[in-house]
Parts: C-alpha cells; structure tokens; sequence
C-alpha cells in the first residue's frame, strides 16, 4: 500500500492505496512513509475538488477490502445516496434487506474504510437526528452543510 496525508477544512486525512485503488481514508494524519502514486495525487485533487464545492461524485476506483457481507451491501448504498441528500440507519438497514438492522447499519458505517468518498456522513438517525459519526458531530455537519450549500446553489442556478 502506499499512503498520503491530505490538509483538508477538516482536517488531515489519511489515504492508503492498493494496487486496484483507493483502499482507506480516515480521518486524521499518520506517521507511515508518504508516496508519490499517482492515484494518491488524484484522490487529493477530487477531495479538494469537493471540499471546494466543485465535484459532487467521486470518480476513483476504490479496492473494499474486508467486511462482512452485511457490511458490504450497506457500504455500496452508501454511495447511492445523492450528493445532499440523506437517509437514515433505519431507511439502509431497509434497502440492504433487514429492516431491523438499523443500529447494525450504525456499526457498518463506522467500519467504512473509505470516509468520506463512500459517504457515511450522509447517514443519519430517525427524524434526521445528527448520531454518530467516525470523524466527530462537528465535522459531519460540516459535510452535511457543504453538500446542502452546494445542492441548494445548484438547484437555484
């Protein structure tokens, strides 16, 4: 794997890549050799492309490793959620067949090895409730609000 550390308005990140794509971003920096792949350079591009409002849909190949095959059906939901919008831990644990799962699709969230990318922030509890969230409330919000911001704006232009 080769890794990078991004500055974000959020903070470091941490980006790993394998040899079929992006494999991990989390929060905050490490202390693991930088590289120079290519890959990692764009990846870096998109998310400041996103946080600068400018790209709504990632376009990176991603390598999901692990994961329990409940976990994996909730992770490729997650990247059907539009850019914007939201569902609940409820509304998953519905689509990915077990409408009973919804704090298991809690779990799964906080398993994703791709922040940010494969949106989990876009998760929320019933009624909206702002719960849980692997980078902290505050930046989860920040996430939120940006892509509201830039949806709202989009819609009105």
């Amino acid at each position: 794997m080769h890794w990078s550390v991004v500055d974000s308005p959020i903070g470091d990140l941490t980006l790993a890549v394998d040899e079929t794509g992006l494999c991990r971003l989390h929060f905050g920096g490490t202390d693991r050799p930088q590289s120079g792949d290519p890959l990692l350079t764009e990846a870096a591009e998109q998310l400041k492309a996103y946080f600068a409002g400018e790209l709504q849909e990632f376009t990176l190949p991603l390598s999901v490793r692990g994961g329990s095959d409940f976990e994996r059906a909730v992770w490729k939901q997650l990247t059907r959620i539009p850019y914007g919008e939201m569902q609940t831990y409820g509304d998953v644990a519905k689509i990915v067949g077990d409408i009973g799962a919804a704090r298991a699709v809690g779990t799964a969230c906080n398993r994703n090895p791709i922040a940010i990318v494969v949106p989990c922030h876009r998760v929320v509890g019933a009624g909206g409730k702002l719960v849980g969230f692997g980078g902290g409330l505050p930046t989860k919000r920040h996430l939120l609000e940006l892509e509201a911001r830039i949806a709202l704006e989009t819609m009105w232009t």
